[in-house]
């Protein structure tokens, strides 16, 4: 709602000033402060200004945990993928071919190889930045789920989830973390061809395991020595599912010899503390703003990679593909996976599913008492690598602030019960 009102102060100037308010608005778990606006009818001097703020949001609550014995929901409307389908099969009855747009017809994107290149830069800038920050920042993972905590100790909040946590009172078996704690390995099958013959149960051992990122930024146009990837000339025809063209046979290309070759470590985590020393105290602001900073690129640029190449998630299970098509091992064992036979519900991947923010509770003072279930309300929550680089000295990224819960002050646990 927003109220106008004009008052006429002097003849002589001709100055009618408008005074403009507009009232708070409050929407479903969240406060939309309010923006007040001056106005005058008369031209402002250079000296002059218009005093405006800007609405902001605040106190956003946490992403809801998706129950585990439930699909995932499909990130596209299950009504327009029917419809799209229907599109397809109705061209397919007619002996039409599919209409194929790159990198859908098997050719590169040229606008998004730089794009592939910045995100695969940035990736292993993250790992490198991560694995100096814990020689100085301490974690913890809990042993029996997948709880992480960066501060000095563990929490106290009883929240343990794991098989032993009734013996605990599901209280965390607190152990040391690693990079693998703040950044989850999501990995993906590598490809020579994606639009190939598809991975089968028997087969896969034949292909290697490497993150989803690195495997997305390859298909999207970084050539790395080690895991080569056809790079087309003539597009695929299809008509339905059925393909007409895969634009000419090519054998693969032997397998690279990795003992021979170090770069491939260089973007992954495995035992990435140990590749690193660590850092002197005065440079440990820099690397952290450095490497939160690479946070942002990789999930911006994967976010848009995304919304061109095709990856696909496990409607059950974490299980990620990058490719046209999921493969057929039979490697799920979640929510009823006997009336699958194993074989995992391939839907389009979000980008929390390859590259999951992994929330951990927010710690203000590092060196006060642990954080107690009494006063979980009060805390905020932000990504592992996000805390991990803030309590290393880096700017908080204005898109976690509202999470995070900057602006709640936090009560004694003797206030706790006397507040509304």
């Amino acid at each position: 709602m927003e109220f106008i009102r004009s008052y006429h102060l002097s003849a002589s100037n001709s100055y009618s000033p408008t005074f403009k308010f507009t009232c708070q608005r409050f929407d479903k778990c969240r406060l939309t402060l309010p923006g007040v606006i001056i106005c005058a009818n008369r031209k402002l001097r250079p000296d002059e200004f218009v005093w405006r703020r800007d609405q902001s949001t605040q106190n956003v609550d946490f992403p809801p945990k998706l129950p585990k014995k439930k699909k995932k929901p499909f990130p596209i409307p299950f009504k327009e993928i029917k419809q799209a389908a229907k599109v397809d099969r109705k061209l397919a009855s007619k002996g039409i071919e599919k209409p194929l747009e790159p990198p859908k017809n098997g050719l590169l994107v040229p606008d998004l190889v730089p794009v592939a290149y910045e995100v695969f830069d940035a990736w292993k800038l993250l790992i490198k930045g991560l694995s100096q920050l814990l020689h100085v920042i301490p974690i913890y993972g809990c042993s029996e789920c997948s709880e992480v905590h960066v501060a000095q100790t563990g929490h106290c909040i009883l929240d343990c989830e794991g098989r032993t946590s009734s013996t605990r009172h599901s209280s965390h078996a607190w152990v040391t973390g690693s990079v693998n704690d703040i950044l989850v390995p999501i990995e993906s099958y590598h490809l020579f061809d994606p639009f190939g013959r598809r991975i089968k149960h028997d087969t896969r051992f034949e292909y290697d395991r490497i993150p989803a990122v690195v495997e997305l930024c390859i298909q999207a146009g970084v050539d790395i020595p080690e895991y080569p990837s056809r790079r087309r000339t003539n597009p695929i025809r299809m008509v339905g599912r059925r393909v007409l063209d895969r634009g000419g046979h090519l054998e693969e290309p032997e397998p690279f010899n990795f003992v021979e070759s170090s770069s491939i470590i260089d973007f992954d985590t495995y035992r990435a503390c140990e590749r690193f020393p660590r850092p002197p105290l005065s440079d440990v602001p820099k690397i952290a703003q450095e490497t939160i900073n690479a946070y942002q690129i990789v999930r911006k640029g994967v976010r848009k990679l995304m919304k061109k190449y095709t990856v696909k998630a496990c409607g059950y299970c974490s299980e990620v593909h990058v490719g046209p098509w999921g493969h057929n091992a039979k490697l799920c064992g979640s929510f009823k996976h006997q009336w699958r036979d194993g074989k995992h519900g391939w839907q389009d991947a979000t980008i929390d599913e390859v590259l999951p923010p992994n929330y951990v509770w927010h710690v203000r003072d590092t060196n006060g008492p642990p954080i107690t279930a009494a006063l979980r309300r009060y805390y905020g929550k932000a990504p592992a690598v996000v805390e991990v680089c803030v309590q290393a000295g880096a700017r908080i990224p204005d898109e976690y602030k509202p999470m995070m819960r900057l602006d709640i002050v936090i009560p004694d646990s003797d206030e706790a019960g006397m507040i509304a």
